[in-house]
């Protein structure tokens, strides 16, 4: 998209460490949200979907995997043009490819539709992490964990809000409404970040090629960033098990839950949005390790409750608290360590992050329906706890100093 900065009155913020203003923070954080909430209006609709275009429920989780596999392909072949490109051109240029990709998945007509066009909103969600690392580069080095923590949250109120609100729209306008109006939520947010997004001018020079070489460079030679990102891989696929597995045993017997029904149980993990600010602010302080730590208990005792859930709806309303807690206080934490690395390449720290992460989360969610149609929902619980544990192992071990 042509940068028209010349030609289009707007606000113009000199990325220059001041530090977000109120009315950026709000844009940053509802436009990183609802973005990422594409991913995750389909979680509590698999079966929904799946009953309108002919999949088998033994693969309807794969219907979340598919956005999940195009937000790991973005975050790789996109969010690292943010180091070498103007950032503003680029985000306005994916969030004009999203509103289109979610408009075709309205319309979608039969299978091969609907899985391509939601690989492609996948893939242009990035956008959403596109707005993180600008976000940390206005911010000074002793509030990055802050300021990351505030846009953060909004992006992770979008993720928690998704489910119950896809769950309540779907009552009314059905599967394809939800992604409609999410179609036009992004063309209004698209508006406002032509006008007010600021300007970042990268400093680096390297071609395409170069630079996503550099990713995997990134991987093996930054250690830090290494392990953030295999820790959340962890905590990420655990998330994507609960939320993904949840909602179908609601809607089975013995609860018989209306889709409705389940929007009022997703609003339980709204909570979690409330640890991504603390967070921040614990990681400012120097507590990670202690954050760390706290986040992959949570996650550990959550899933230690939700094996009750299929007999108690309390034990499984307080699993989901916990669960999301636990994996967004967890990320937080993860970026702020990230972003500390290097400020000139923190738009690819972010997508290696990100990318290991997500895809930590699509195969979560696609071992969702074939661990629960062949073992049960203790099976799943079982499989979910493992990711926890075994992240906290590993952190143990990988980081006997604090981080």
């Amino acid at each position: 998209m042509p940068d028209t900065a010349a030609a289009a009155p707007r606000l113009r913020h000199a990325v220059d460490g001041a530090g977000l203003g109120a009315g950026l923070t709000v844009l940053f954080a509802f436009t990183c949200g609802a973005l990422a909430a594409n991913l995750y209006y389909a979680q509590p609709l698999v079966g929904l979907i799946g009953d309108s275009v002919g999949l088998g429920p033994s693969a309807e989780s794969w219907i979340v995997t598919a956005s999940q596999i195009g937000y790991c392909a973005g975050l790789i072949a996109l969010v690292p043009l943010g180091d070498v490109f103007v950032s503003r051109r680029v985000i306005l240029a994916t969030m004009t490819a999203n509103v289109a990709s979610l408009l075709g998945l309205a319309l979608a007509p039969g299978l091969f539709a609907l899985f391509a066009l939601t690989l492609i909103v996948g893939i242009t969600s990035t956008a959403a992490q596109m707005l993180v690392p600008l976000a940390a580069s206005m911010a000074p080095p002793e509030r990055r964990g802050s300021v990351v923590g505030n846009v953060t949250s909004g992006l992770l109120g979008g993720i928690l809000l998704a489910r119950p609100l896809s769950s309540f729209l779907a009552e009314y306008i059905g599967w394809r409404g939800v992604f409609g109006a999410s179609a036009a939520v992004i063309s209004m947010l698209l508006v406002a970040a032509f006008f007010l997004l600021p300007e970042r001018r990268p400093t680096a020079t390297k071609s395409y090629s170069a630079l996503i070489a550099s990713l995997g460079r990134l991987f093996v030679d930054q250690p830090l960033l290494r392990r953030r990102a295999l820790y959340h891989a962890a905590m990420f696929a655990s998330f994507s098990l609960f939320w993904t597995g949840a909602p179908l045993i609601l809607l089975a017997e013995p609860y018989g839950f209306s889709p409705g029904g389940v929007a009022l149980f997703a609003l339980s993990g709204v909570l979690g949005v409330f640890a991504a600010p603390v967070a921040g602010q614990l990681a400012d302080r120097g507590h990670s390790r202690v954050g760390t730590i706290g986040a992959m208990l949570a996650a550990i005792v959550g899933f230690g409750l939700a094996l009750f859930g299929e007999t108690s709806l309390a034990a499984l309303v307080a699993a989901g608290i916990l669960v999301d807690l636990g994996v967004q206080a967890n990320l937080v934490i993860g970026q702020r360590e990230i972003f500390a690395l290097d400020e000139n390449i923190r738009s690819r720290l972010n997508a290696v992050y990100m990318a290991t992460f997500f895809t930590g989360g699509a195969i979560g969610s696609a071992l969702t329906s074939p661990v629960l149609h062949a073992f049960g929902w203790k099976g799943v619980c079982v499989l979910g706890l493992g990711f926890p544990a075994f992240a906290l192992g590993y952190f143990l071990l990988g980081e006997r100093r604090p981080a």
